[in-house]
């Protein structure tokens, strides 16, 4: 393992290898592109003024090459004057007349396109590199009658910033170098009495409260061991009174599923577990050190607390209170914790969360009620019908039809009631299952609108499909069938003679919508949350009339949730209500089916 004053070493040279490296790079660069700047700025001044003197001479090819040798001795640079065809006709450092044609060179084809005409290039005239710089040669009329080129060469630019980069790199190098070396002698100061503060605090962490490490001096170093040894001291002190404490109060803690508070004798909370955080819907860490009764808001429960101080017994309650918009139950064991001389040292609290157990219970109560009550109804009719005929009624042929229509009626009835009971119970079983298929929900659509035609024909409601889209969707027909009987059933049921109810199909890339709006006598707000609950009905007297269960809404949730859908339904009263639901029309790699 690398020690630690060599990482700091290794950290610190880093960085300053890294920093010097690149300021090494950017003053090097910069003195570069200062000095082929500067150059390139004598050059085309330079240029720029022979250019001038040139469109006031004339470009005479009699005097023209004694003018370019001139202006080479002047400028001590070679000049080459070139006409707009690219044509040399001087030249300071051979005969012009040998010379290719420069139209092509790259200096003068910058200046021809109006860019800046420098280039850097081997000359295979002077057997060398120089830089180029051009510019165009401008009469009194404006023409361009012909470019000058100055050129010098780049071994006096090479040599300087060769020159430099070594002053650079040798400077940096000795100055890294002391860097590195003052660095070292640094981080070994500092990490001596780290390195023995980190032993004394390796032995206090297997147990050995007794060591302890040299005092330094006052600075930062001196007062992390002062404050070791006091550490060990306070430890060795402390670790002996709370062992015991501590390993109970962890095995309680860890164990224990439920929610959790300590109350002392004088009535602080000393341990309050995470649970409590739900179970009270409040940050309970802040409760530790406060007084139980002006944090615990709920009567009852202080109650309990009350009940043990003053009896010191176990106690027992079921207790519930409102958390936000929910009432939740709880079970709660309280318990006081007794010393060896049988005084009061605290009290144990311990609360169960019963709320879904109650639910459950509530359920089964209104499920067996309301099975009770649906079930009665129709024995009831039956049986009174049926004593009212053998009671003679019989002999009257007008009320035997009359009643045993009734009888008859109320048959049906119940057996649907059957029906639906046993459907919904086979729905929610574990071991229910969907024959998944590919299905195109059109033609289930148009099914149900044929065979429901005849029942909203004698109530004056007409029925209108629509389609948008593909329908093709991974379902059971059958279910979907049912779905779609169920929605609209209820819409013919709960709408007004001369109303209507619209089917509105509509297929997305990945969904498939089902919506099915009527204009009937609509659902109030108050009881849009629990129309899809056994037996709920929000008119019970038009749902008897009807031959409503009270179980078709359910019996639809269940089946949609079947098909990893949702539903949701949008209603005004006296103005209708819409259902919608929503199917994926592919089910996902890996679902349930």
């Amino acid at each position: 393992m690398v020690k630690l004053r060599f990482r700091i070493t290794i950290a610190v040279v880093s960085i300053t290898l890294l920093v010097m490296t690149s300021l090494v790079v950017t003053i090097g660069q910069l003195y570069e592109n200062f000095t082929l700047n500067s150059i390139t700025d004598r050059l085309k001044k330079e240029a720029q003024l022979t250019a001038y003197i040139l469109a006031e001479e004339g470009l005479d090819r009699d005097n023209i090459q004694l003018l370019t040798e001139q202006f080479s001795e002047t400028l001590n640079a070679r000049v080459t004057i070139i006409l707009p065809d690219g044509t040399v006709i001087g030249e300071s450092d051979t005969d012009p007349s040998l010379m290719d044609n420069h139209d092509s060179r790259p200096e003068i084809k910058a200046v021809t396109s109006g860019e800046e005409g420098m280039s850097i290039r081997y000359s295979n005239t002077v057997n060398e590199e120089l830089l180029y710089y051009a510019v165009p040669v401008i009469d009194a009329q404006n023409q361009e009658i012909g470019y000058v080129r100055l050129g010098l060469p780049t071994t006096t630019l090479t040599q300087m910033n060769q020159t430099i980069w070594g002053i650079l790199i040798i400077s940096f190098s000795i100055a890294f170098v002391i860097i590195g070396s003052v660095t070292y002698r640094v981080a070994n100061q500092m990490i001596r009495p780290i390195e023995n503060a980190t032993a004394v605090a390796i032995e206090l962490a297997e147990g050995n409260f007794k060591a302890r490490t040299v005092e330094g001096k006052s600075d930062e170093i001196g007062q992390l061991t002062k404050s070791i040894n006091v550490l060990a001291y306070n430890l060795e002190q402390i670790t002996r009174r709370h062992q015991a404490q501590q390993e109970r109060m962890e095995t309680l803690i860890e164990n224990m599923g439920s929610g959790l508070i300590l109350i002392n004798r004088r009535g602080d909370i000393t341990l309050i577990n995470r649970t409590c955080n739900d179970i009270f819907q409040d940050d309970t860490d802040l409760w530790v050190n406060q007084l139980y009764h002006d944090v615990i808001k709920h009567k009852e429960l202080n109650k309990i607390v009350q009940t043990i101080f003053l009896t010191e017994e176990k106690q027992r309650m079921q207790i519930h209170f409102p958390v936000h918009l929910e009432v939740r139950h709880f079970d709660v064991y309280a318990a006081p914790i007794m010393s060896n001389k049988g005084r009061l040292k605290g009290i144990a609290i311990v609360l169960h969360d019963i709320t879904e157990l109650k639910k459950l219970e509530q359920v089964r109560k209104d499920f067996v009620a309301n099975v009770s009550h649906e079930l009665k109804t129709p024995v009831t009719s039956i049986k009174g019908f049926t004593e009212t005929l053998l009671d003679g009624a019989m002999e009257t042929e007008q009320l035997r039809g009359k009643f045993l229509n009734i009888i008859y009626k109320e048959s049906e009835r119940l057996q649907g009631l059957i029906h639906d009971l046993l459907e919904l119970s086979r729905i929610e079983q574990q071991y229910f299952k969907l024959n998944w298929q590919k299905t195109n929900l059109e033609g289930i659509v148009e099914d149900v609108a044929v065979l429901l035609k005849e029942k909203a024909k004698e109530k004056g409601i007409e029925i209108v499909t629509k389609k948008e889209g593909d329908s093709t969707l991974e379902g059971d027909p059958e279910r979907l069938k049912q779905i779609l009987i169920n929605l609209v059933n209820n819409g013919i049921m709960y709408t007004s003679s001369g109303g209507r109810i619209d089917i509105l199909l509509t297929g997305t890339k990945d969904l498939v919508e089902l919506q099915i709006a009527d204009t009937g006598v609509g659902i109030s707000e108050e009881d849009l949350p629990r129309i899809f609950e056994r037996f709920y009905r929000v008119d019970r007297a038009r749902s008897r009339n009807s031959g409503g269960t009270g179980l078709g809404l359910a019996i639809v949730k269940h089946l949609v949730e079947a098909h990893h859908g949702h539903i949701h339904v949008q209603s005004q009263v006296g103005k209708g209500t819409t259902f919608t639901v929503v199917f994926k029309r592919q089910q996902d790699e890996g679902t349930e089916k």
